[in-house]
């Protein structure tokens, strides 16, 4: 999540055209003390049962958890881009992810 708060204004054209939502199990009061403590300028959603996991192949029954999985979602609702897991401590994987946003959003 650092990186993506570090990188935001790069990778996500800094909220122009782009949306950047993390989903993740934890409570809904822990994601919002974590993302106020970060100053983390995009929106967690809480999923605590796995819907939203399920329904993009990153949840894990096992751990109860969703996946680190990274999905770019076009304006039409198509996946334009899936890093299934996502390698973030690979410096090419946001190459690639910045790119993709890039291509979805008609970005020089």
């Amino acid at each position: 999540m650092n990186a993506y708060r570090d990188q935001y204004a790069t990778l996500f054209h800094d909220g122009r055209d782009v949306v950047l939502l993390a989903v993740s199990t934890d409570a809904p009061e822990e994601l919002a003390a974590w993302a106020k403590d970060g100053a983390y300028p995009f929106t967690f959603l809480s999923d605590p049962d796995g819907t939203v996991g399920r329904a993009y192949g990153a949840f894990n029954p096992a751990l109860r958890m969703d996946s680190r999985n990274l999905f770019v979602v076009a304006p039409d609702g198509t996946i334009g881009y899936r890093a299934v897991p996502f390698r973030e401590v690979d410096p090419t994987a946001y190459t690639a992810l910045g790119e993709a946003v890039d291509a979805i959003t008609g970005a020089p």
